[in-house]
């Protein structure tokens, strides 16, 4: 039986110990090219295309988000899968690498393991859990919950990084695992793609409104077609709202808002007895003992007098 062919993966890093030590570590499962800068790696990529970029945003010549724009407008090197590499694991710096095109995003310092697991999720999606996953998960309960049902990997993670801070998100890369989910959380708020192969947005609507509890329950449609036309359609299969990909983190993240605080309106505060006005009647009663004290203090000097006349010597008497 003949062997497996060996994936093709290409290091991208100009800093020359980190691409010596993960070729070390990684080139016993892979074939690994290394390039210690942007132009090296589209030298290579004119020989051979890769199953795998791995590849470092922080680069002197050119950075890795020139470089993976690059990449995506040629349609020869569009579909190669892009892992970032990069110190900054803010997210804006996440989000902006998902937004451009990147398949994933791991950062540095990393170990070779961790790293091999994020390249098996992409070499073998089918081993990726396809139940609802929650990325980080939080122990704050009181957190919205949000579920996000895409069949693009890179889609879910944006949605993921944009929201994480705020809401509880869980990811469903396969809707038609709804089912399973729905029985394990209850979401605040759906996002659903409209075009997926196994279930469209169209196709879930019906399944969500079908509970009881998920009724009114907020359903934002992701789409890439922005027309009035079919817009008007997602409204009319029951969406609440349609966000047209790719989009913008801060006018996505207020969209958000806005329909979690109308279906989930914040609790008033009970309302607090009037301290004030008993603290001032509490006062008055306490100052009345002042009042009284003085007329005991009063009282309390008569006595003086009385002992000062019993003091004064006894007249002597005359004898008559």
């Amino acid at each position: 039986m003949e062997n497996t062919p060996r994936r093709k993966i290409i290091l991208v890093d100009d800093v020359k110990f980190t691409l010596v030590s993960t070729k070390n570590r990684l080139k016993s499962f892979y074939e690994i090219y290394t390039a210690q800068s942007a132009a090296k790696l589209f030298e290579i990529i004119e020989n051979f295309i890769p199953d795998l970029i791995l590849l470092d945003i922080n680069m002197p010549d050119i950075n890795g988000y020139e470089v993976l724009k690059i990449l995506k407008s040629n349609p020869r090197f569009a579909g190669i899968p892009v892992i970032f590499l990069t110190a900054d694991s803010s997210k804006d710096s996440v989000m902006k690498g998902l937004n451009i095109g990147a398949t994933d995003h791991v950062s540095k310092p990393f170990s070779v393991p961790f790293l091999q697991a994020h390249i098996e999720g992409i070499f073998n999606p089918s081993q990726r859990n396809t139940l609802a996953q929650e990325l980080e998960p939080d122990e704050d309960s009181n957190k919205p919950c949000i579920l996000a049902i895409d069949d693009s990997a890179p889609m879910l993670r944006s949605i993921h990084y944009a929201l994480r801070d705020k809401y509880k998100v869980y990811t469903l890369p396969k809707p038609e695992n709804l089912k399973d989910i729905l029985s394990r959380i209850k979401p605040d708020l759906f996002l659903v793609d409209c075009n997926m192969p196994a279930l469209s947005g169209f196709e879930l609507i019906p399944i969500i409104r079908k509970y009881p509890e998920y009724k009114e329950t907020p359903i934002v449609f992701l789409t890439a077609e922005g027309s009035t036309s079919y817009l008007s359609t997602a409204m009319a299969h029951g969406a609440n709202d349609f966000i047209v990909k790719p989009f913008n983190t801060k006018a996505f993240r207020e969209r958000i808002e806005n329909h979690i605080k109308k279906n989930k309106p914040e609790k008033p505060e009970p309302e607090k007895p009037e301290p004030e006005k008993l603290d001032t009647e509490e006062a008055k009663l306490e100052s009345e003992p002042k009042k009284l004290d003085a007329k005991e203090a009063k009282l309390e000097s008569e006595p003086e007098k009385l002992d000062t006349e019993e003091t004064k010597p006894d007249e002597p008497q005359t004898e008559s």
